[in-house]
């Protein structure tokens, strides 16, 4: 179930956390980043065959899953992308005060995937 989270104003509902349910929500919020979901996908089931724990792959569920839930929220996005764009700014405090944007951004995120 969707959150009404910025003022209702969601691209997508949120997808259930399947990597074919994320793969088709990427495809339409950020189709430019399938190749990068399907090389960190690839790398997860690789470690989770070596390490022979499920670990890798639930982590990289929860990766795609938040990154899609900022992507497909566009207050959310449009935070992410204004505190990446002044994350190396000159001034220590500006620049500070983006790596905190940044942070609750992701932290708000995590916590709409997570229930």
């Amino acid at each position: 179930m969707s959150t009404l989270a910025d003022h209702g104003r969601e691209l997508i509902p949120r997808p259930a956390q399947t990597p074919d349910a994320l793969r088709a929500a990427l495809a339409v919020v950020a189709p430019g980043r399938l190749e990068e979901m399907q090389a960190t996908k690839d790398e997860a089931f690789a470690q989770a065959v070596e390490w022979q724990s499920l670990s890798p792959v639930q982590s990289w569920v929860l990766m795609w899953a938040r990154d899609i839930e900022i992507a497909r929220r566009p207050g959310l996005s449009s935070r992410l992308a204004r505190a990446q764009s002044t994350l190396e700014h000159q001034d220590p405090a500006i620049a500070g005060e983006a790596l905190r944007e940044l942070s609750a951004v992701l932290d708000e995120a995590m916590k709409a995937v997570r229930g």
